[in-house]
């Protein structure tokens, strides 16, 4: 029974109906087991990934058929043969003793609904193939062909090393279907428009002489990027908003900046700028920074929201209507003449959420803010007068994550109700759900060119979705727990994930590929970020440390031939150690944010805890 929307439980667990002796399941089992571990090294490997879809729906078919004592003893026989990164699912699983426990678990309804994929070489499985069918073996015969999906490949059997770095989702790897689609990674090109020159002629001359004078050769900001990235979408492939003339100053203060931006490299690593959160006795849960650095953002477990100045530049609200109505509209100062000066503070706090704030995300032009919480809300917060524009509610759950598009208007948020939800900001509703993970959807980023969102999921899995269309483009497996960070490159061509495992894995967008693993961490990696052009990769974990990674090193000369695509057959250099530049340790504490400024400076944050 392959069910796609909402099963209906007895319709899926039926399947379960068409038993053998419930007596000989674990002399089946053992069987099974002794066979693939007195075959053939290359097919053993390959083989050792049926032992763990193949326990588990063993032993759901005796708790469903009622022989509990045998399911007992079946379980507590088989399960310490699993591998290590499967004990969270064995904890559910132990816990399923009664048929009516099997209602209500969504996780092992997913596990049911959904055929466990493994990726098998022929010969390995024509040798499987004919074992089960000598021993007459109908009962794992069955479940092989009923509940698993064997994604058959010609070739080299995998190795064990190979198999390890691709498994350990809650369904098994992807199929190689499933990372074949096309995806534009490529950037958009930027609009063009002049870029007046002012008096930055002092700053320029102590510098050395005059070199600023060749400014007007730079003169159109689009020059770095004239040419369409041939790998870009269609510019309009969805519709982004217009540029207002102070996104046009904004870009413009961008590019001067980034004029003065530190070339980072091996011999050159960013300055850490590490903003410690002390006495957050409300419990810090998420943090954000505005682009330009000049903001920063606190989520609470008390359901606040609070936001900072870190510039001498205070924090007002706009004046009243009242006063308003009497300012000169024509006045060069109009901007600064608005602001109401009373109201000036290096610290607002928002309220207005009911539970935990456990996502927050500035808007690019830096006039808005939004927040998700346990309340299963998502709120839009003005900059302006600091209050709450909208509270959208879609997710009936908690909300672990919301991020807005680099272009602004969309944002996206994902949560325990295991969809992420695509918005605009003028919409009530939302404009696309992206349905496919099979466990709480725990972050969510945008590529930079706003076409695609990246999603990552307790479920361990990463997945990628289309923005135009709903649909998901690439699944990424290899986390062996909860994914808990996402970063694109700036260049729009890779990701990088991290995960409770402690690892950080890094995907080719465009062949659908996992091109390295950097080790080192020893806990959750809670934020991750490229620096602007890209050279380095910093991560930040609960580990107390911020490590510095070459970028750069880590995604030259990939073997991105289309043989590996095929197979799937990857080869992870073991160079963990000759990418990791530097770790930084704090006193005690977890890094939950990371951030480069324009100029490449690495700011990090973190709530100090008192062991």
């Amino acid at each position: 029974v392959v069910v796609e929307d909402q099963p209906d439980v007895s319709a899926v667990l039926s399947a379960y109906n068409q038993q053998g002796d419930p007596t000989l399941y674990e002399e089946y089992y053992s069987g099974l087991k002794h066979f693939i571990e007195c075959s053939l090294d290359c097919h053993r490997a390959e083989l050792s990934q049926l032992f763990y879809p193949l326990f588990v729906h063993m032993y759901l078919e005796l708790v469903y058929n009622q022989h509990e004592s045998e399911a007992k003893s079946f379980f507590e026989r088989f399960h310490g043969d699993q591998e290590c990164y499967y004990q969270d699912d064995l904890r559910v699983l132990s816990s399923l003793t009664k048929k009516e426990h099997m209602k209500g678990n969504e996780t092992m309804l997913d596990f049911r609904t959904s055929k466990f994929v493994l990726r098998i070489s022929r010969d390995s499985y024509q040798l499987l193939k004919r074992h089960l069918q000598e021993k007459q073996n109908n009962q794992i015969w069955n479940i092989v062909q009923e509940h698993l999906y064997i994604d058959i490949f010609d070739g080299m059997p995998r190795s064990k090393q190979q198999i390890d770095a691709m498994v350990g989702s809650l369904a098994g790897e992807a199929k190689r279907e499933a990372n074949k689609a096309k995806v534009f990674f490529g950037l958009l090109k930027e609009p063009e428009f002049d870029v007046p020159l002012d008096d930055e002629d002092e700053e320029g001359e102590n510098e050395e002489g005059k070199p600023k004078k060749k400014k007007p050769k730079k003169d159109n900001v689009g020059s770095k990027s004239k040419k369409q990235d041939p790998n870009a979408p269609p510019q309009n492939r969805i519709p982004l908003p217009e540029l207002k003339d102070s996104d046009k100053l904004d870009k413009v203060m961008n590019m001067k900046e980034a004029a003065r931006r530190v070339r980072l490299g091996p011999e050159c690593l960013p300055s850490i700028c590490f903003y410690t959160f002390l006495n957050a006795y409300q419990g810090l849960t998420a943090v954000d920074i505005t682009d330009d650095s000049s903001m920063i953002v606190g989520g609470f477990a008390d359901s606040t929201v609070r936001v900072w100045s870190v510039t001498p530049k205070k924090l007002r609200s706009v004046k009243t209507a009242a006063d308003l109505s009497l300012i000169d509209k024509e006045s060069d100062d109009v901007l600064e003449r608005i602001m109401d000066e009373k109201t000036a503070s290096e610290l607002k706090i928002l309220y207005g959420h009911s539970g935990p704030v456990y996502g927050t995300s500035f808007s690019p032009d830096r006039n808005y803010l939004l927040s998700c919480s346990e309340d299963g809300t998502v709120r839009l917060w003005s900059l302006q007068t600091f209050t709450c524009l909208v509270g959208y509610k879609g997710h009936n759950y908690p909300v672990w994550d919301t991020q807005f598009s680099p272009y602004g208007y969309y944002f996206v948020s994902g949560g325990h109700d295991r969809v992420a939800r695509l918005w605009a900001t003028d919409h009530y509703q939302p404009l696309r759900i992206f349905a496919g993970h099979l466990a709480d959807v725990t972050c969510t980023r945008f590529h930079p060119n706003s076409n695609y969102i990246a999603t990552g999921s307790a479920d361990r899995t990463i997945r990628l979705w289309d923005v135009l269309n709903g649909n998901c483009v690439r699944i990424f497996t290899g986390h062996k727990g909860p994914i808990h960070s996402l970063a694109f490159s700036p260049n729009g061509r890779f990701l990088a994930t991290g995960a409770t495992d402690g690892r950080v894995l890094l995907w080719d967008i465009g062949h659908g590929l996992m091109v390295g693993e950097l080790k080192g961490h020893t806990d959750t990696i809670y934020a991750l970020r490229f620096s602007r052009d890209g050279e380095i990769l910093a991560s930040g974990s609960m580990d107390n440390t911020v490590r510095l990674w070459d970028a750069v090193k880590a995604f030259e000369d990939l073997e991105t031939d289309d043989f590996t695509t095929a197979t799937g057959h990857i080869n992870l250099p073991e160079n963990s150690q000759d990418l990791l530049l530097g770790t930084y340790m704090t006193k005690s504490t977890p890094v939950v944010h990371l951030h480069f400024t324009r100029r490449n400076l690495l700011l990090a944050a973190g709530a100090y805890s008192s062991q």
